[in-house]
């Protein structure tokens, strides 16, 4: 999970005092990679948010919320789906999905605000956090930064110190719900982590178009170009940065991470292949370069020559995006935004170890 619903928390809580947070917390029979969705419901009425892709859930999902926003206390339901429902919701057949719905209140020491407010400084920083909490009783939480240190309770120091070696060893994946054989209790763990990185090189139309896109789905843009008259703000006002200099040195100061994407649209060797020589011997998550298959092969045998390896140069998604027969400066920035959606998801499901099944009573 990224910064969304943190930056979604702090906007409604600007607000509103008093809110219901629905959080989409298990859903079986299901494709749908939604878990850990989440819906707020202000004591105004102003909602932000959905935990499915619309429709009855979601709909329930604030009905909820407004009872706990009057009784105050949390709730944990379960939710049965026919074929139909769950189809039009995203998930292969009929199941089972359960909401957590309880109250924020932003004077409570032990409450989401404190919790949510403590991953947020981590993120900033650029480190990962885990946010834990029982699926049942209090709303206390135990937050798990990756600098070693640990935030908040769930009541118990013994219990934290147990759920906190069950959450480690998972690791920072998706969402999911874990059970400790010990107390026999359910917990919901969340994932928050910095935005991934897409850094564009080449300041053209496609990259104009691209940037919008893939801001929406949540990612740290970059643009990056050797012309001062194309990357500018004007030009690219949704961009988080803009850097106007050598594309090869600025490759080589990228953060070496999987999280970072790497989309080269310059289509000019003198500026792509410093890039490529600086980012194929780097642990980046994507590297793919807008070029035709005979140019591409071209590439590959001048970074061949350098005495880069069959193996590194196969990391080079050449013609880059999904084929779509995209023909339009924003058809092409379509493709390519929906390749880093499939890379980006296919990594992160690898980080869920442990089955998003329904909790325990």
């Amino acid at each position: 999970m990224t910064q969304d619903v943190l930056t979604r928390f702090e906007a409604l809580r600007r607000t509103e005092q008093r809110m219901a947070m629905a959080t989409l917390v298990t859903a079986t029979g299901s494709t749908s990679s939604m878990v850990g969705a989440k819906t707020f419901v202000g004591a105004s009425g102003a909602i932000v948010g959905s935990v499915t892709i619309g429709g009855c859930i979601d709909s329930r999902a604030v009905e909820a919320a407004d009872g706990v926003l009057a009784s105050g206390e949390p709730s944990l339901l379960d939710i049965a789906l026919a074929d139909e429902e769950a189809w039009d919701l995203g998930l292969s057949c009929g199941g089972n999905v359960q909401l957590l719905v309880e109250p924020v209140v932003a004077a409570d020491a032990h409450s989401v605000t404190e919790a949510y407010t403590v991953a947020g400084r981590a993120v900033a920083a650029g480190r990962h956090a885990l946010v834990v909490r029982a699926l049942t009783g209090s709303g206390f939480r135990l937050v798990l930064d990756s600098d070693g240190t640990r935030h908040g309770s769930l009541g118990d120091s013994t219990r934290d110190g147990r759920v906190a070696e069950i959450a480690d060893a998972r690791g920072a994946g998706a969402p999911c719900v874990v059970h400790d054989d010990v107390d026999g209790a359910s917990y919901f763990i969340e994932s928050f982590a910095p935005a991934p990185m897409a850094a564009i090189f080449g300041a053209g139309d496609v990259a104009a178009v691209l940037t919008r896109i893939v801001r929406e789905l949540g990612m740290h843009v970059v643009i990056v170009d050797a012309r001062a008259r194309y990357a500018t703000r004007v030009r690219f006002p949704d961009a988080d940065e803009i850097r106007v200099g050598d594309p090869g040195a600025i490759a080589a100061e990228l953060p070496a991470t999987a999280d970072t994407h790497v989309v080269i649209l310059s289509h000019d060797y003198k500026f792509e292949l410093p890039v490529l020589r600086h980012v194929l011997r780097a642990p980046v998550g994507y590297i793919g370069l807008m070029s035709s298959r005979k140019r591409g092969a071209a590439l590959r045998e001048f970074l061949a020559a350098d005495g880069f390896t069959s193996d590194e140069l196969a990391r080079i998604r050449t013609p880059i995006g999904v084929h779509i027969g995209a023909r339009t400066p924003a058809q092409v920035a379509v493709s390519i935004a929906a390749e880093l959606v499939s890379v980006h998801t296919a990594r992160s499901a690898l980080g869920a170890t442990v089955s998003g099944s329904p909790a325990r009573a």
